[in-house]
């Protein structure tokens, strides 16, 4: 499971506490600007993956602070996030060789 997270610049550094609660932090987190995922804008966006309960947690706990992305908005940055990943991942094989 996961959801995608849209954090306004001003409240970025707020967001860092899923980073910091015990059941989050044990779940896959990425933090990304919408500028180096190729969208407008200054916002920051957190992708959370994991255990149904991590991802209810993180929701929690940025649900003053973020907007939840859902359907088409959720999986468009989703795939941005992926296709980020597997650009890296592409490029040490590279480096490293198969």
């Amino acid at each position: 499971m996961y959801r995608v997270f849209r954090v306004p610049a001003a409240q970025a550094s707020r967001a860092d506490a899923v980073w910091k609660d015990d059941l989050v932090s044990r779940q896959s987190i990425t933090s990304r600007d919408a500028k180096s995922l190729g969208l407008q804008g200054d916002d920051r966006y957190v992708l959370v993956e994991g255990s149904d309960a991590g991802v209810a947690r993180a929701t929690e706990l940025l649900k003053d602070l973020a907007h939840a992305l859902a359907g088409k908005e959720a999986e468009r940055v989703y795939r941005q996030f992926r296709a980020q990943d597997e650009e890296a991942a592409s490029g040490m094989g590279l480096i490293f060789g198969p």
